[in-house]
């Protein structure tokens, strides 16, 4: 009965379903990296500094909250209504972004277009699992993370443009038509999907407990990465809310008809060890995009122009590392080989960066080249072991886990990295420069890089050789931290994946 649902030749259906895809996840992460550039300028025009983070920070947290609750409706409703819902709400919610005439109205207006990019990232790669067996995912999967390294090169280069030569403004009005070309393509491919026969029960007081749990958690998170002291009673309130209400989240979904997180799935222990792997694996990821231009900066007296582009090996080694484990994985069958030399990979070429001074370009290029193509090769093949590991029923909820598993590292990773490049700046001769607000202006250092930049001749020297031995203790810390993610891959079951059932042995 199934094949009744496919078409004679599946393979341009798969195509056309996948550029919808594929426009979706860019769309999403592009609005990650795209606005940090243009921080300055909007703060300019509004006068206002206080929740300039939050223009960064509301969309992160909007987007990690709504990547469960999306994951869970899917599997539900079906796919196809999420996704269509999730791309108009980010488009008109980038509208407003562009329109906005005071920081409370852009933040507002951010957490909204989180709330639709969390529905577009997760969707797309659940779609995948509904589509494509286990077996030929990896190499699918391994598109999207292309998508997310082209972004990231992409969204700095192109807000600083825009932000110079048209306004801040189109940082966010690009996204229009973006996001109706992609929502077109999408309404006109994502058809035939599977919609599910059961009857939705929504588990409300799940979901909310969960808003509030995920919420306090990453806002606790994010405000020491902006210098709130880890004892200050606002940092320690959220933490103690966070773990009460995430508490009685767990004690709830354990007993709910139609858990919105099914707690059997933590008993899964290859799923889990996914999960794990994915979080370390986007700690390194994404504190290296922000701090690696940092360090090029302010070591090197680089601008901002030069640290984007120095992200490049970085963003070039992702697709390669996913396109490579993507094909090993669908010609072996197996995941585990591919995720455990990624996680083998990663604090070696990070201890090389530490090692390697900013300006020998050559050397610091294959380091991070060499950590990109090891976050390549553990980000699609984590999804697709974790997919492979649950039932179909469930596949939605999996692949949302682990994107929440994947926010929630890249968000510790860049709170713990930036809390401790301050503690460390605190206790060097640069303590009188290092302010609370040192990573607030969009994590882009600019009050540690004008201070630098104010010190006389002799003296910014003395400062830079001292930041190139800070940073390459950060990075050593970054290095150890790895090897959680390295045990992690070495406790997997090395699981064989379904599909392609005649080159299972």
């Amino acid at each position: 009965m199934t094949n009744l649902n496919h078409p004679e030749t599946p393979k341009p259906a798969i195509r056309s379903v996948l550029v919808a895809l594929m426009m979706a996840i860019f769309l999403g992460a592009l609005d990650q990296t795209i606005v940090a550039v243009s921080m300055p300028a909007i703060s300019a025009q509004f006068k206002d500094v206080s929740l300039l983070a939050w223009v960064i920070s509301g969309y992160m947290v909007a987007m990690t909250v709504a990547v469960p609750i999306y994951g869970k409706l899917g599997d539900l409703y079906g796919r196809r209504k999420l996704m269509l819902f999730g791309m108009g709400l980010f488009t008109l919610a980038s509208l407003f972004c562009g329109m906005a005439q005071s920081m409370e109205q852009l933040v507002l207006a951010r957490i909204f277009q989180g709330i639709g990019a969390g529905g577009m990232i997760s969707v797309s790669q659940a779609i995948i699992g509904d589509i494509v067996p286990p077996r030929e995912r990896g190499r699918y999967q391994g598109y999207f993370s292309s998508m997310y390294a082209v972004a990231s090169v992409a969204g700095p280069v192109l807000g600083g443009y825009m932000t110079e030569y048209l306004s801040w403004r189109w940082v966010f009005l690009i996204n229009l038509p973006l996001g109706l070309g992609a929502f077109w393509v999408a309404r006109r491919n994502l058809i035939g999907l599977p919609i599910p026969q059961r009857k939705p029960i929504i588990d409300y007081l799940g979901t909310l407990l969960m808003i509030i749990g995920l919420t306090a958690l990453l806002l606790a998170i994010t405000q020491v990465g902006q210098g709130h002291a880890w004892r200050s009673s606002e940092v320690l309130g959220l933490f103690a809310c966070a773990v009460a209400v995430l508490a009685v989240f767990v004690w709830h979904e354990r007993r709910a008809r139609e858990p919105l997180l099914p707690m059997h799935l933590f008993t899964n222990r290859s799923a889990l060890l996914c999960w794990c792997t994915i979080f370390f694996c986007s700690f390194q990821a994404i504190s290296l995009i922000v701090l690696m231009p940092l360090r090029f900066q302010s070591v090197t007296g680089a601008g901002a122009d030069s640290a984007a582009l120095h992200l490049l090996p970085l963003a070039m080694g992702l697709p390669i590392g996913a396109y490579f484990a993507g094909r090993r994985t669908s010609i072996t069958g197996r995941y585990k080989p591919q995720i455990l030399t990624g996680a083998l990979l990663m604090p070696i070429s990070i201890l090389g960066m530490a090692f390697s001074p900013p300006d020998a370009t050559l050397l610091s290029s294959l380091f991070m080249l060499l950590s990109g193509i090891a976050g390549g090769m553990q980000f699609p093949t984590s999804l697709v072991g974790t997919q492979n590991s649950v039932e179909q029923k469930d596949i939605g909820v999996a692949t949302s886990t682990t994107n929440l598993f994947r926010s929630l590292g890249g968000a510790v990773g860049v709170a713990l990295m930036s809390a401790l490049l301050l503690a460390l700046l605190q206790d060097s001769s640069f303590a009188h420069l290092a302010g609370s607000s040192l990573m607030s202006e969009g994590h882009s250092g600019n009050v540690l890089l004008d201070g630098l930049n104010a010190a006389p001749g002799n003296a910014q020297n003395a400062l830079r050789a001292e930041l190139l031995v800070t940073f390459r203790h950060l990075l050593m810390v970054s290095a150890a931290v790895s090897l959680l993610g390295l045990a992690a891959a070495i406790a997997m079951p090395n699981r064989l994946l379904r599909g392609r059932e005649h080159g299972a042995r």
